[in-house]
């Protein structure tokens, strides 16, 4: 069964990336944005639960859901795309630039000092916050 959700998730991902493309063409922004639009989209209910739980105070139960759709997305995600790239003989590419890998490190850097004393406090947030809009900025404006 999940196999079955995540091939009709991506599925439904390809029938709403050219509508998705067309707007962010027609706007003017790099074609690099659909996929995080989609992106974004996919992982939509996940975030939103993760976030009412954050702010309900349930910290565990955010960040299960957070930890949760991460991990599914892009341990389950990507290698199926990759499997599915190998078996249509169809190119696959992650996209992802030396700014953009230099920001990846830079987050994973920050959730490594997060988890490995313990104790997180607001200003982490803030960096995860910033680097996303960061990633964003340089997404929309190369």
């Amino acid at each position: 069964m999940l196999i079955l959700s995540l091939g009709i998730v991506v599925l439904l991902a390809k029938l709403l990336s050219k509508d998705v493309e067309h707007i962010v063409v027609s706007v003017g922004a790099p074609k690099s944005l659909v996929g995080i639009i989609i992106a974004g989209i996919v992982l939509l209910p996940e975030g939103l639960a993760a976030f009412r739980a954050a702010k309900s105070d349930q910290i565990q139960t955010s960040l299960n859901l957070a930890f949760g759709s991460a991990l599914a997305s892009i341990g389950l995600s990507i290698p199926a795309i990759a499997i599915i790239s190998v078996i249509t003989g169809i190119r696959m590419t992650l996209g992802i630039d030396i700014k953009s890998t230099i920001l990846l490190g830079l987050s994973l850097f920050i959730i490594t000092v997060s988890l490995a004393t313990g104790r997180t406090n607001i200003m982490q947030g803030i960096v995860l916050i910033a680097i996303f809009l960061i990633y964003l900025f340089i997404t929309i404006v190369p």
